[in-house]
């Protein structure tokens, strides 16, 4: 393993030396938060697919599709189609705001009372995008080299923070384009094919698999609305997201350049699910699934080329993990932080400085939560629940108040608590019952309560 700790060890220089790159670009706060507003289509379409595909994308779609099949590519399908929308319908007006979050949105249309107590809600969901990709990273570092769990969390998100800290938005965007490029070359067009050619080509994988892991609906209805209901509208309000369309330089960067990374997405999905498959036929007996994509590279794959396909794991890990830390220190600096300093804002030493504790708060998480797919889960039921009825109502409904906002997203954000505990974060009835208490509390407390001024209304 001595080749292949060696490449993951060149991979990890690379990625802090892009981040000291993109300190030196990171001149001003909006440079650091938003690259300047300034991405061509080349860098926002990579930076829009890495941010989206880390850690639950590929090692929980290799797990769906061990368990699964073909169907476990809905979770990345549901994120991709996700993608698309963002970019074709609300990148355009979202450019105009000349905003930097997601909450931002609610105070022009309502006050910034419902302003802060969304940035709650963002904050939240943040830190467990962040922690979902460390954990990650920590799972296949422990498996591939034999590290301690706690080592392989803290050496592997230390260099997220470390990078994410230095140079924020400059620093993910170059840090993403190589890292677009490395999981696409080591997933799809290695782990793939070997995967296929262990087991003995197509004909192989089908004669050695039930003919249910070919259907796509063998995951279930009831999950696969569930993954749209999810990540398809959590990645319409997601903070990690908006800052990427905050970084395009016009509405047809966006609209055509993060389109072509939603179709990836899904591509990225199907080859992640084929690896799963691939993975019950040559190891079928595995004593934790979630180790399947672990368990699979360490098997198949020769010295060497197992460091490159770790690189490009870590790759697709590391833009997420990163994507949600710069995501809840924005929130933390222009949301929460000016309220308790007059209003005074953030200044670029700030940001660094949040940035660097908000990477310790997520490396503290991750040492004490295992599952990657529960952690996304829990991070989107708590996003949604609480923030997709009153963020849409402030969009499309003229009458919405800011107290229907606002007992909206606390009763929505409890309401998926209360049932994430009882039913257990696998469970549908979270973000089921959470959006049905969202919506009846929204509209029934914003007709009970004071019409919005119309110049107000019109904010949005």
């Amino acid at each position: 393993m001595a080749l292949d700790l060696f490449v993951v060890l060149i991979y990890a220089a690379g990625m802090l030396v892009l981040g000291y790159y993109g300190m030196r670009r990171a001149k001003t706060h909006e440079d650091y938060l938003v690259a300047g507003r300034n991405l061509g289509p080349s860098l926002y379409m990579g930076t829009m697919a890495a941010t989206v595909l880390g850690g639950a994308s590929t090692v929980g779609t290799v797990r769906l599709g061990y368990v699964h099949g073909i169907s476990g590519f809905w979770l990345c399908a549901a994120l991709g189609a996700g993608i698309i929308a963002l970019n074709l319908f609300l990148a355009k007006p979202l450019l105009k705001l000349k905003i930097f979050t997601v909450t931002q949105v609610l105070e022009k249309r309502y006050n910034p009372m419902a302003r802060q107590a969304s940035a709650v809600i963002m904050l939240a969901y943040a830190l467990m995008i962040g922690v979902t990709s460390i954990l990650a990273i920590g799972t296949v570092l422990q498996v591939l080299f034999g590290l301690p769990f706690w080592v392989s969390v803290l050496l592997g998100g230390g260099v997220v923070v470390v990078y994410s800290t230095i140079g924020g938005m400059w620093s993910l965007t170059l840090t993403d384009i190589v890292q677009f490029v490395i999981k696409t070359v080591g997933l799809m067009f290695i782990l793939l094919p070997i995967c296929l050619y262990r087991v003995g080509g197509w004909d192989q994988l089908v004669a050695k698999l039930p003919a249910s892991n070919f259907s796509f609906t063998e995951i279930g209805w009831d999950t696969i609305i569930t993954y749209f209901m999810i990540y398809f509208f959590g990645i319409l309000i997601g903070q990690d997201i908006w800052q990427r369309v905050f970084t395009a330089r016009d509405e047809k960067v966006a609209q055509y350049a993060g389109t072509f990374a939603g179709f990836y997405c899904i591509l990225y999905g199907l080859a992640c699910a084929l690896i799963g498959m691939a993975a019950h036929v040559l190891l079928p007996n595995l004593d934790n699934v979630n180790n399947a994509f672990a368990a699979i590279v360490k098997a198949s794959l020769p010295d060497g080329i197992r460091g490159l396909v770790i690189a490009a794991a870590l790759a697709a890990m590391m833009s997420t993990a990163s994507a949600g830390l710069l995501a809840a220190s924005t929130v933390l600096t222009e949301d929460l932080l000016p309220r308790l300093r007059g209003g005074k804002q953030s200044s670029l030493n700030i940001n660094r400085l949040f940035t660097m504790l908000t990477g310790i708060a997520v490396l503290g998480i991750a040492l004490v939560v295992n599952d990657v797919i529960s952690a996304l889960t829990l991070a989107y039921n708590l996003l949604v629940g609480g923030m997709l009825i009153p963020l849409m109502g402030a969009i499309f409904w003229k009458r919405a108040t800011t107290s229907g906002a606002i007992a909206s997203m606390t009763l929505g954000f409890v309401t998926a608590l209360v049932f994430m505990f009882k039913d257990g974060l696998d469970a549908n009835t979270p973000i089921y019952y959470s959006l049905a208490v969202g919506l009846v509390s929204f509209v029934v407390v914003s007709l009970l309560s004071r019409r919005p001024e119309a110049s107000v209304a019109r904010a949005i």
